[in-house]
């Protein structure tokens, strides 16, 4: 079943945006995101760590807060490791103080669990989430994606997301919300994987460049 959902996905793509099917047959097939089993503390948190910084350096820091806080990033180990700790870890203030502001509100049962953010709209999540320090729409939405496994997601103001669209129909300059939300209109129910389509346009085109 998972494939056919992915061949639905894909074969939609292709018709209703023939300038995005050329690129998909270059870079080939991608599976729709699939919903995983997840952590709400844990997938912030790495969230408001990663925020800004590249991959391999974020991974360092988060590695280091896992330590800091005993391994298990809960709400109640965020709330008793000190800032000390966090800034030992490589954290920065303003992301320390998001950290802690995630710990109040998970231990004050202002955040839906996982499981409720299964049967939750995107607008519904991404307004009960946004509650927290240092998270915002975007960093909702990625969640929605890649944990949830929402197949039509667009986070319009994601700036791979609107250099692939360029790159895909020739505009010439990044497209803005409204047009990108527009353009995006063909691609429903699956913008999820036009996103993920429209991100290693970007990639490809990078590696074009330097070869």
């Amino acid at each position: 079943m998972s494939s056919d959902i992915d061949a639905t996905a894909r074969a939609h793509l292709r018709q209703s945006d023939a300038r995005l099917a050329v690129w998909m047959d270059r870079i080939g097939d991608i599976p729709v995101p699939r919903a995983e089993r997840f952590s709400l503390v844990q997938a912030l948190a790495r969230s408001i760590i990663y925020q800004q910084l590249n991959g391999k350096a974020a991974q360092t820091i988060f590695g280091r807060m896992q330590q800091a806080v005993g391994g298990s990033i809960t709400a109640r180990a965020l709330k008793q490791v000190d800032d000390e700790q966090l800034r030992a870890a490589g954290v920065s203030g303003a992301k320390a103080r998001a950290l802690k502001d995630l710990a109040d509100h998970a231990l004050a049962r202002r955040l839906p669990s996982a499981a409720a953010l299964q049967q939750m709209a995107d607008d519904e999540a991404i307004e009960r989430l946004t509650i927290v320090r240092g998270i915002g729409p975007w960093t909702v939405q990625m969640l929605l994606m890649f944990r949830l496994g929402r197949i039509d997601i667009l986070p319009l103001s994601d700036y791979g997301v609107r250099a692939g669209a360029r790159l895909v129909h020739g505009l010439d300059d990044l497209p803005g919300h409204a047009q990108l939300a527009e353009l995006g209109e063909a691609w429903r129910p699956y913008r999820s994987l036009a996103s993920l389509y429209l991100w290693r346009v970007v990639d490809s085109a990078k590696e074009n460049q330097d070869q």
